[in-house]
């Protein structure tokens, strides 16, 4: 499954900022930083599980704001870029 993690933490605290931190390395770990606060992800149902439990344990339902969106369809498909794309397609080899 594809989806796209947008997160917005009140980092007005130490406690904040750390949960920012948390979040952007836990969703490092499942897919690719699009924009500062921004994930796409290309996710199996176990992982995309995974993920939202952990960023469920993170955020601070009062205090931050974490949606993800549900892609149907191929990427080039469904999403439209104006400026610089540095989104890498990481289905196919990678030879650099």
């Amino acid at each position: 499954m594809d989806i796209v993690v947008a997160y917005d933490v009140n980092t007005e605290s130490p406690a904040g900022r750390k949960r920012l931190r948390r979040v952007a390395k836990t969703c490092e770990g499942f897919g690719q930083r699009v924009q500062l606060s921004v994930f796409e992800c290309s996710l199996t149902r176990t992982d995309f599980e995974r993920l939202r439990s952990r960023l469920r344990d993170i955020v601070s339902v009062e205090l931050d704001s974490l949606r993800i969106y549900h892609l149907s369809g191929r990427r080039d498909r469904i999403v439209e870029v104006l400026g610089r794309d540095q989104w890498i397609d990481m289905s196919g080899p990678m030879v650099m």
